[in-house]
């Protein structure tokens, strides 16, 4: 199905090149012309259904034009709707003259629309790459999608996934359709680790996260836990329960989110995220200096993650060293330019220093993104399973 429609004058041929590629009677390349002449004048007058006669006799006096047959082709996919019979036009150009990328996409177009899903595949892939109208290459792309899944082949409907949203980041259309191709291979994906180890750590780490969706907290612990029983190496499964575990208001379980947290870190030193959450713990119990080495150590591993940086700066606010931390901020809203909580800090920063027009300015960016976010989060509250609270006298399974 055709995702959006296209004005079709935009891949017409140009006028000028409607003329015989053989040689004709001269009775023959005046009839020829004034066809021409005639399906121009119908387009110019936004009289398309009129001009399409006019082409069909261009065609039929000379069979090799392959400007006669490109935009025929072109107007009975879109004024007619008349798929089958623009195949046969659409095709012809491009077999005449190789390289008219847009008739090739609209040609696979058209065999979509006629069942062709080979043909249709085989020339929307060729097109693709080619396109230089950013529509035209939008739509091709959701139909090659759509044709992917339909097939099965979600591999390849997921790369084609990854080149539109790297290409059209605010489209909705695409993140709707990344969002479903993405949750087909999920589902794909658990299916086949449920068939070849249904007992296997990998399966209660996705069990997990199942359970998460659904807002099952504990049964979602009890997965992790049963993951790391079966492998205490398992990538990740240390974090991904800690994180859980965090999220209580027990002062036990968090005590156990710690532990957690340090398991992570042994298991991957290298691990900048696992570094952000114990100097948050540490910050919290006043460790400001064990904070500090921490945070500095995971600005040191991803200089681009945003939160350690953000991190850092709070801990050189409060050891009173605002030449670094300011720093610190202004290099955190290059990389996260709607983090409001570092547009906050830096108005902090910019008003003690006297900097009153930099203040206001980051004091405003604060309040637009901080308000946006609050009704992200109002649209996510309505959306999601709301988990319930972890507490330490709860059992690991039912």
């Amino acid at each position: 199905m055709i995702a959006k429609t296209l004005v079709f004058t935009a891949l017409l041929l140009p006028p000028a090149c409607i003329q015989s590629a053989s040689q004709e009677s001269p009775s023959n390349q005046d009839q020829m012309k004034y066809h021409a002449q005639m399906a121009q004048q119908y387009l110019r007058e936004q009289k398309p259904d009129l001009a399409i006669p006019e082409l069909k006799e261009v065609v039929a006096l000379d069979p090799s034009n392959a400007e006669a047959l490109g935009n025929l082709g072109t107007l009975l996919f879109f004024i007619q709707h008349d798929y089958s019979g623009a195949v046969p036009s659409l095709r012809a150009a491009i077999k005449l003259q190789p390289g008219l990328w847009k008739l090739q996409a609209l040609l696979g177009l058209a065999e979509e629309h006629t069942s062709d899903s080979a043909d249709a595949r085989t020339d929307l892939e060729a097109s693709f790459p080619q396109l230089q109208d950013k529509k035209l290459q939008l739509q091709v792309g959701l139909e090659l999608v759509g044709l992917y899944t339909g097939s099965g082949e979600l591999d390849a409907a997921a790369g084609m996934m990854l080149q539109l949203r790297k290409a059209y980041p605010d489209n909705p259309e695409v993140q709707y359709a990344a969002y479903r191709t993405f949750s087909d291979l999920s589902g794909e994906s658990m299916l086949s680790l449920s068939l070849v180890a249904p007992d296997s750590a990998q399966m209660h780490q996705v069990m997990a996260h199942e359970e998460i969706k659904e807002g099952n907290t504990n049964g979602a612990i009890a997965q992790f836990r049963k993951a790391i029983a079966i492998d205490p190496h398992l990538p990740g499964v240390h974090f991904e329960l800690s994180e859980l575990l965090n999220t209580s208001q027990d002062a036990v379980v968090k005590k156990e989110a710690e532990k957690e947290y340090r398991n992570a870190l042994i298991e991957n030193p290298l691990d900048e995220k696992t570094e952000c959450r114990l100097a948050e713990i540490d910050a919290a119990k006043g460790n400001t200096n064990q904070a500090y080495t921490e945070y500095s150590k995971a600005v040191e591993l991803a200089p681009g993650d945003s939160d350690a940086k953000l991190g850092l700066a709070k801990i050189l606010i409060e050891m009173n060293q605002l030449g670094k931390a300011q720093a610190l901020l202004e290099q955190t809203v290059q990389l996260e330019p709607t983090n409001a909580v570092a547009h906050y800090r830096l108005a902090t920063l910019y008003r003690k220093k006297g900097q009153v027009e930099a203040a206001k300015r980051e004091a405003e960016l604060y309040k637009k993104y901080k308000d946006m976010k609050e009704k992200l989060r109002a649209v996510y509250k309505d959306l999601q399973v709301q988990p319930s609270e972890i507490r330490a006298d709860e059992p690991d399974e039912k």
